[in-house]
């Protein structure tokens, strides 16, 4: 995984599907645990509300990964890899 992470690029296509990721966890808690709470079982109002968690700190961590790869891309300044 480290090796995956050592190329900037590939580690800004990462940070960007962290934060699609951890926006569409958010939104599904929000919605499951305030917007449908009457209709979901205890288990299932535990997991949304378990979302609003994990979600924004999934964005916070690709927020900090995006900013490290762009700042490298930045001081490279040159393809370092091709991503399929």
């Amino acid at each position: 995984m480290l090796a995956y992470l050592a190329c900037p690029a590939r580690a800004l296509q990462l940070a960007n599907r962290m934060l699609l990721a951890g926006v569409l966890l958010l939104l599904s808690g929000l919605l499951g645990a305030y917007g449908l709470e009457a209709q979901l079982s205890m288990g299932s109002l535990v997991t949304a509300h378990s979302l609003t968690i994990i979600g924004p700190g999934l964005l916070k961590l690709g927020y900090v990964l995006r900013l490290a790869a762009q700042q490298h891309l930045r001081k490279q300044q040159e393809p370092c890899c091709a991503i399929a």
